[in-house]
C-alpha cells in the first residue's frame, strides 16, 4: 500500500473515531437538554386546567425562574471544560475535587438566590406586568419555587462534573426520571391533594431536589472511589467563580440580545411579536440540537488539552466544524420542509401565519451559520477561553442593537428582524473563526 492511499484510510479511521465519541456524547446530552423544556411544558399543561389567571402567573413566575437559572449555566460549562482537562491528565481524583468545588459554588449561589428572591416576589412580578388576577398566583409559585432553585444550580454543576468525566447517560437518566417525578407530583399535590398552583410549585421543588440527590451520590461516590476531599475549598471556589464570570458576562449579552429583539418585534405589532415568540420557540429548540453537538466537543476538546495533545485538540475542532454545518444544512432543510405544518400548531390566526412562514425561510438560511457558531462556543468553553468568548459576545451585542433598533424605524418586518438575528449570528461565527483559526486558544495541561 502506497503511502499515498494510506493516508486517505487513516483519516476515515479518525474521523470515524472522532465521530463516534461525538455521536456517543450528543445524543444523550441532547434527550437531557429537551427534558429540561418538558418540565414547565407539563407544569403549564396541568396549571392550564385551574384557570386562565393562575396559567398567567405561572407563565409569569417561570420566565423569572428560568432566567435566573440561566444566568447561572456557567457552572455547568466551567465545570465541564476544568473537569475534562483533569481527565484528560489521568487525574480522576483532582477532576472530581474540581467537580466538588463547582458543587459548593452552586450552594452558595442557590443560597443568595434564594435570599434575594423570597422577599422581592411581589416586586418582581410586578415589573414583568403580571396582572391582578395573576399576580397573586405567580407571587405564591415564585417564592416556593425559589427554594428549589439550589438544587438546580447543583444539578447544572454535576451535570458539568459528569460531562466532564465523559459521562452524558447519567444526566439523561437524572433528566428523564425528573420529569415523570415531576409530571406524577405535580398531578397528585394539584389536583390529589387540591393545593391549586402551590401544589405544582411544590412538585417541582421535590423533583429538582430529587434530581440534584441523585447527582450527589453519583459524585461522592466518585469521590470516595478516588480519594478526592468533599470539604469546601476556599480557593477552589473562588477560582470556580472567577472562571465563570466571563462566561456569565457572555450569557448576559446573549439574554439581552434576546431581549431586545422580542422589544422590537412588540414595536412593530401585535401579529409580528406573536409571531415572533412562535418562531422563537422553535428557534431554541433547534439550539438545543446543536448544543448537544457543542457539548460534546465541551468534554472531548478539554481532554485533549489536558492530555498535552495539541493536535488531537484541532482534529477534533475541525470535526466538530464540519459536524456543525451538516447539523445546520440538514436542520435548515427540515424547517423548511415542516413549516406549513409548524406554524398552525401554534395558532390558527391567518395574520399570524402570514407573518411568520417568511421569516421562517430566513431562520432556515441561518441553520448552517448556528451549527459553526455553536460548536466552536463549545470548543472555546472547552479551551477555557471564556474571556475571548465575553469579549466576542459584547462585541456582537454591540453590532446587533443599531441593526434591530433599526428594523422598525425603517419600516421593516419580522422577516428583517430575523435578518438582523442572523446577522448578529453571523458576527459570533465571524469571531469564533478568527479565533479557532488563531490557535491562541490552544493551551494544554491539567489546568489553563
Amino acid at each position: 500500500m502506497t503511502q499515498a492511499s494510506a493516508a486517505p484510510k487513516d483519516d476515515r479511521q479518525r474521523y470515524g473515531r472522532h465521530d463516534r465519541e461525538i455521536i456517543a456524547l450528543a445524543v444523550p446530552a441532547f434527550g437531557a437538554l429537551v427534558a429540561e423544556p418538558l418540565f414547565v411544558m407539563a407544569d403549564s399543561a396541568i396549571v392550564g386546567h385551574l384557570g386562565t389567571a393562575q396559567l398567567a402567573g405561572l407563565g409569569v413566575a417561570s420566565g423569572l425562574l428560568t432566567t435566573a437559572v440561566s444566568v447561572f449555566v456557567f457552572l455547568a460549562y466551567a465545570t465541564t471544560a476544568a473537569v475534562a482537562r483533569r481527565v484528560g491528565a489521568d487525574d480522576l481524583s483532582a477532576a472530581i475535587r474540581q467537580g466538588m468545588d463547582g458543587i459548593w459554588l452552586a450552594l452558595l449561589l442557590g443560597a443568595a438566590v434564594i435570599a434575594v428572591a423570597l422577599p422581592t416576589a411581589p416586586a418582581l412580578v410586578e415589573m414583568f406586568g403580571a396582572s391582578d388576577a395573576a399576580a397573586g398566583y405567580a407571587i405564591t409559585y415564585l417564592r416556593i419555587s425559589s427554594l428549589g432553585i439550589p438544587a438546580m444550580l447543583v444539578v447544572l454543576a454535576a451535570t458539568g462534573v459528569l460531562r466532564g468525566l465523559q459521562n452524558t447517560r447519567t444526566p439523561l437518566y437524572v433528566a428523564i426520571g425528573g420529569f415523570v417525578a415531576n409530571g406524577v407530583l405535580n398531578v397528585g399535590l394539584v389536583y390529589g391533594a387540591d393545593l391549586g398552583i402551590a401544589g405544582s410549585a411544590w412538585g417541582t421543588v421535590v423533583a429538582q431536589c430529587g434530581m440534584a440527590a441523585v447527582y450527589l451520590f453519583v459524585v461522592v461516590r466518585g469521590a470516595r472511589r478516588h480519594g478526592a476531599s468533599l470539604r469546601p475549598d476556599a480557593a477552589g471556589i473562588r477560582a470556580c467563580a472567577q472562571a465563570g464570570v466571563p462566561l456569565l458576562v457572555r450569557t448576559l449579552s446573549l439574554r439581552a440580545i434576546l431581549m431586545i429583539a422580542t422589544a422590537v418585534a412588540a414595536r412593530i405589532g401585535d401579529a409580528e411579536v406573536a409571531a415572533h415568540q412562535i418562531i422563537l420557540a422553535l428557534w431554541s429548540f433547534l439550539a438545543f440540537a446543536l448544543d448537544a453537538i457543542a457539548i460534546a466537543g465541551q468534554a472531548i476538546i478539554a481532554r485533549h488539552l489536558g492530555a498535552n495533545d495539541a493536535e488531537g485538540a484541532r482534529a477534533v475542532c475541525r470535526r466538530m466544524v464540519q459536524w456543525g454545518i451538516a447539523s445546520g444544512v440538514a436542520l435548515g432543510l427540515l424547517v423548511v420542509l415542516a413549516r406549513p405544518l409548524f406554524i398552525p400548531l401554534f395558532t390558527s390566526d391567518a395574520a399570524v401565519q402570514d407573518t411568520a412562514l417568511p421569516a421562517l425561510i430566513v431562520v432556515a438560511l441561518a441553520q448552517p451559520i448556528c451549527g459553526i457558531v455553536y460548536v466552536l462556543d463549545g470548543v472555546l468553553m472547552g479551551a477555557g477561553d471564556g474571556r475571548y468568548l465575553a469579549w466576542a459576545m459584547l462585541l456582537t451585542l454591540a453590532a446587533f442593537t443599531p441593526a434591530a433598533l433599526l428594523v422598525p424605524t425603517l419600516g421593516g418586518g419580522l422577516t428583517t428582524l430575523w435578518a438582523a438575528m442572523t446577522l448578529m449570528m453571523t458576527v459570533r461565527m465571524l469571531t469564533l473563526w478568527l479565533r479557532s483559526r488563531s490557535g491562541r486558544w490552544i493551551v494544554t495541561g491539567a489546568t489553563r
